[in-house]
């Protein structure tokens, strides 16, 4: 509601939709769940008159934290976006669902801005193929990262949320007791010792880092990820 902007100042704009994320990338991959969904469905289109968008680029994987389906999770919406090259494995490719209007609009949108592909059903078939074949394995992604957390916990590493792990997205941030205290070194040392790549500058100073779990992590990697971080920390 503070941020909500009507017609009638020169200095904004006016404020026609709500997009929510969901899970929440930079919040840790935070799954917002059915009540807080129906509530901001609620407040957009009855309260605000305003049109309320789902950014669900991981939407699979907050369905599959909380054991409800995408529909249920999305029912608020007027639109979802769903992308298929993220946690289901895909080689690229995203979906946007609403209703025919919206969809007409989108793909006139994707004309202006020279988005449109010939022979996308290749595309379409390996989506389709992610969709019955990679949603269920999304919580061993989740069962991984929540491993990776603990054990980072563990070890010192600085984690947001008291390390509380709802998907497949770790946030942490280097021990006080750290033989590197330069993130940029830091990040390169565990590339180059050990062939592990992670990405770094996350939350307000930069001072975090991300590591994701997907379909091409096995438990072999959170071994290996542990032990490069470990050793590059600790010596």
């Amino acid at each position: 509601r503070d941020v909500y902007r009507q017609d009638n100042d020169d200095h904004y704009a006016q404020t026609t939709a709500v997009c929510l994320e969901n899970t929440h990338n930079v919040m840790g991959g935070v799954a917002l769940p059915v009540s807080y969904m129906d509530e901001m469905g609620r407040l957009a289109k009855d309260e605000l008159n305003i049109q309320f968008h789902v950014d669900g680029a991981r939407i699979f994987n907050s369905a599959v934290s909380q054991n409800v389906s995408v529909e249920r999770l999305c029912r608020a919406a007027d639109s979802v976006s769903v992308c298929l090259s993220k946690g289901l494995g895909a080689p690229l490719g995203s979906v946007v669902v609403g209703n025919t209007e919206f969809i007409r609009l989108a793909k006139r949108a994707r004309k202006r801005c020279g988005g449109g592909m010939r022979q996308a059903g290749v595309v379409a078939a390996m989506g389709l193929y992610a969709l019955h074949h990679h949603v269920d394995r999304l919580a061993e992604d989740h069962a991984r990262a929540t491993r990776l957390g603990a054990e980072l916990g563990r070890l010192g590493f600085v984690q947001p949320r008291n390390g509380q792990i709802d998907t497949n997205i770790v946030y942490f941030g280097l021990p006080p007791h750290s033989l590197v205290t330069d993130n940029d070194q830091f990040m390169q040392r565990v590339f180059d010792e050990y062939n592990v790549r992670f990405t770094g500058g996350y939350s307000q100073g930069g001072r975090l880092f991300r590591l994701v779990a997907h379909k091409d992590i096995d438990d072999e990697g959170i071994d290996r990820t542990l032990d490069a971080l470990t050793k590059v920390c600790f010596g």
